[in-house]
């Protein structure tokens, strides 16, 4: 694996904005490409040393790609310019039209997906879903249909090279959620019981190494139930893609997000209402990290582990997985209020833990999103300046547009969300 250069640990900002002002702003050389496990475009030649004006205006600049001489092999597919998205709807009084984003949400709107994409992506995952794996049975189909799988993966990964690549990344969505489903939520779902259903279903994903009398058991097992056979499947595509480091970094993401599930099952037990503090604590477990922390294999190229391990990209990645989790929350509101039970989400929590009302409660809990948002533009660019190696580059562009492409997806997703009559 190529060095990754003078960038572990990354210097501080200031240390960064006195070098460049020191030495001018050219370019400078760009280390090794990376080693790739699928064919990908190179990196970019060069990388801009000019340190930027802010966060938010930076990270806009990731998301948009590279420029300049060379860089046009690098930008997201489609080739041609998508076109401009449509303004958000000014904000009203009462509840917003289908499809209208939170009043007041900080999000950054994204071009419509690749239609030819989003309906080749559909009908894959489709017939894997119920020719491979039985993920669910024929009642189910307009459930299925209504989650919009293909638009929701070509948003949050417009730079994937082939629809190969973006089925790597669907079919551990469609997994995660039969999991969700069948073991926690909507159909059979209970916190009794959680934690060895989970255990169990964890090992089509980590296998167990046994004796050679139990082996077949548990090999056999994994076939039992539409969550374990979802993730025994989509785990296979996944590491023929996926480089060893690449496989290994999803299983600790995936161990990370059980944990969260076990931590929530077990305050609906005890009927634990969390304090703020803790319930903001397990949703940076029971959150959507596993999905952007893959963005580089669906890409088709490689973030090395020693620079996807430095702290400053660990923050990135958790506040990213943060800022999308609570816009599930606040996109969730009303469909959750209309399951049975209390069912924990961030504007319940404030609201009760903090004596507001619903409405206060879930416009403070806009704010804590904006706050998240902001604080993960920061980190983004503040690591992109002190590290500016063109993986990291390249990353940090994928886990940006993931947020956008997952933000879109809530949006305008009208057959799962509605919004609340708040404004």
């Amino acid at each position: 694996m190529p060095d990754p250069g003078p960038c572990c640990p990354p210097p501080s900002l200031a240390e960064v904005l006195g070098r460049l002002s020191a030495r001018g702003a050219g370019p400078r050389p760009a280390p090794p490409p990376p080693p790739t496990s699928m064919p990908t475009s190179s990196p970019p030649a060069s990388v801009p040393t000019t340190a930027p004006p802010d966060a938010s205006a930076f990270v806009a600049r990731l998301r948009q790609g590279p420029s300049g001489l060379g860089t046009t092999g690098l930008r997201f597919t489609p080739r041609t310019p998508p076109p401009a998205p449509a303004p958000d709807p000014p904000e009203t009084s009462g509840r917003p039209a289908p499809g209208s984003p939170i009043p007041g949400l900080y999000h950054h709107p994204v071009p419509e997906p690749d239609p030819v994409r989003v309906a080749e992506v559909g009908r894959r995952i489709k017939r894997w879903a119920v020719d491979e794996v039985q993920a669910y049975p024929p009642e189910w189909e307009d459930q299925f249909d209504g989650f919009s799988v293909g638009r929701y993966m070509v948003a949050c990964h417009p730079d994937a090279p082939t629809v190969d690549h973006l089925m790597i990344a669907t079919r551990l969505m469609v997994a995660e959620n039969v999991v969700d489903d069948c073991y926690c939520e909507d159909h059979g779902g209970s916190p009794v019981g959680l934690g060895g259903r989970l255990l169990l279903a964890h090992t089509a994903l980590d296998p167990v190494h046994t004796t050679k009398e139990y082996q077949p058991a548990w090999e056999e097992s994994l076939l039992s139930d539409a969550p374990r056979r979802s993730y025994r499947s989509a785990m296979e595509y996944f590491v023929r893609a996926a480089t060893p480091s690449q496989a290994d970094r999803f299983r600790h993401d995936m161990a990370r997000l059980h944990m969260g599930y076990l931590a929530e099952a077990a305050w609906a037990e005890t009927e634990y209402v969390p304090e703020v503090f803790e319930y903001l604590a397990m949703r940076q477990f029971n959150n959507f990290r596993p999905c952007p922390t893959i963005t580089d294999t669906v890409g088709g190229y490689e973030l090395p582990a020693e620079l996807h391990a430095l702290p400053a990209m660990q923050r990135v990645i958790a506040l990213a997985g943060n800022a999308t989790t609570v816009a599930n929350d606040l996109y969730s509101y009303t469909k959750e209020l209309e399951s049975p039970g209390l069912h924990l989400n961030l504007p319940v929590v404030i609201a009760e833990k903090e004596n507001l009302s619903p409405k206060e409660g879930y416009l403070k809990a806009v704010e804590v999103h904006n706050d998240l948002m902001h604080e993960f533009e920061a980190a983004a660019a503040e690591l992109a300046a002190s590290c500016p190696d063109p993986r990291v580059l390249r990353f940090l562009r994928g886990v940006a547009v993931w947020v956008d492409g997952n933000h879109y997806w809530h949006q305008t997703n009208t057959y799962r969300y509605s919004l609340p009559d708040f404004w």
